[in-house]
Order: structure tokens, then sequence, then C-alpha cells
């Protein structure tokens, strides 16, 4: 007979050190869904536990670590700004390329869900870059061939940040004091806790369902009522 503990899953998570991965990564560990937990990243983080496997990878060259992604759900937190980045090509890179490489490299190894951060906004036809890019990026996941692939699209992310954005803290109270008139169709407006959408990621993924699902705000932050 094998062994209860040699049924659980394997989680991989990209962006462990970002908003909304610093709160997943602990809830992953947590979880009595998955025996080990993947952490990929260009730097390793100062976190110690038995079921954590920390693996240092460039991205530029990921196809030649396919044998580190191996896992049956993978959690994808990768994501900048045009002003980390510096440039558009440096956002595309870490937000489409890398994202869908990721998703790509996973899925041949045969990876059941795929669970990724987009934003608010994200359309292949958006005149704005940034929403193109994520929604580019969100075209290009739906094609892979997981048997789930769940999509986040959260409005503004509250929570604690490593870097302070001056701009993002003002938006951030603003939406504190104007979520509760943010009603109907407007609700999808409405700030959400990173850590929310850390949790809703990994609810999805226990659901063990199928298909594309996109979540907003307010389902992310009810956990409830995917967009299909």
């Amino acid at each position: 007979m094998v062994p209860t503990s040699d049924l659980k899953k394997t989680a991989l998570i990209a962006g462990a050190s970002g908003l909304v991965g610093s709160y997943l990564l602990p809830l992953l560990l947590q979880s009595e869904r998955y025996g080990k937990v993947i952490s990929i990243g260009r730097r390793r983080l100062p976190m110690v536990h038995p079921k954590l496997e920390q693996r240092i990878v460039d991205f530029d060259e990921l196809e030649t670590q396919r044998l580190a992604l191996i896992a049956d759900d993978v959690y994808c937190c990768l994501g900048t700004t045009m002003r980390q980045a510096g440039s558009k090509e440096a956002f595309y890179k870490v937000d489409y390329l890398y994202v869908v490489k990721l998703a790509a490299l996973t899925a041949a190894n045969f990876a059941a869900q795929f669970m990724v951060v987009s934003a608010m906004g994200a359309d292949v036809a958006s005149r704005f870059y940034y929403n193109r890019v994520k929604g580019d990026m969100e075209a290009a996941v739906r094609q892979a061939p997981f048997r789930a692939v769940h999509i986040f699209r959260p409005s503004l992310l509250l929570g604690n940040r490593s870097e302070q954005r001056l701009g993002e803290r003002v938006g951030a109270t603003l939406l504190r004091l104007l979520n509760p008139l943010l009603i109907g169709p407007l609700q999808h407006y409405r700030a959400v806790p990173a850590a929310a959408v850390a949790q809703a990621m990994l609810n999805a993924a226990l659901q063990e369902g199928g298909g594309v699902r996109t979540y907003l705000s307010a389902d992310i932050a009810r956990g409830v009522s995917p967009l299909a």
C-alpha cells in the first residue's frame, strides 16, 4: 500500500517574494493538499520549512530547467510595473514571456492546474499597454493544455509591500473609503487584500474543477461566482 503522505500533491509557486506570493506561500505550506512546495525564483527566500524546496532559476533560460518544473498545481504570481521594469520591453518580458513560458513548460510536464494573477482591465484590444499585455498573457495561458486554468483579475491590491509606492498608497486609501459605495457592477473596482487573492488561488485549486475560470475583485473577496 502507498503511504498517504506519498499521495499528496506538489505545488509550484513562481513569484513568492511578491505581494500576493508572500501571502500564498505560507498557505501552500500549511495546506494538507501538498506534500511538497517548490518555489522558483532568482534569489533564495529567508524561509525554511520541511515541505519547501527552493530552486534558483534564470527565467530567461527557463527551458533549460524544465526538469525543475514538475508539479501538480502551478501558482504564478509573477508581475512587475512599468516603473519597476524601466521599459516596455522589460515589462513585457516579466508579465508576458515569463508567465507564458512557465505555463507551457509546466503543462508539458503534465501539471493539472495553473493559477495566475492578472489584472483588472486585462484585454487584448485595450488602448493601454499594461492591460493589453495582461490580455495577451491570458489569451496565451488559456491555450495551454491544463485540466484547469484559473485567472485572477484583482483591482488595486492591498497589503504590505517591500517597496512602498506613493501612488498606490494614495489609491489604496481612497479605495478603502470608496469600497462601500462601489456596488452592483462597480463592485469589481473595489480594492482587494492580497491575502484574499492568495486564499482564492488555493481555494480554486482545491475545487479540482476543469476548464478556464476568471475571477474579478468581488469574486475574489467572496470566493465565489467565477466568470466562465
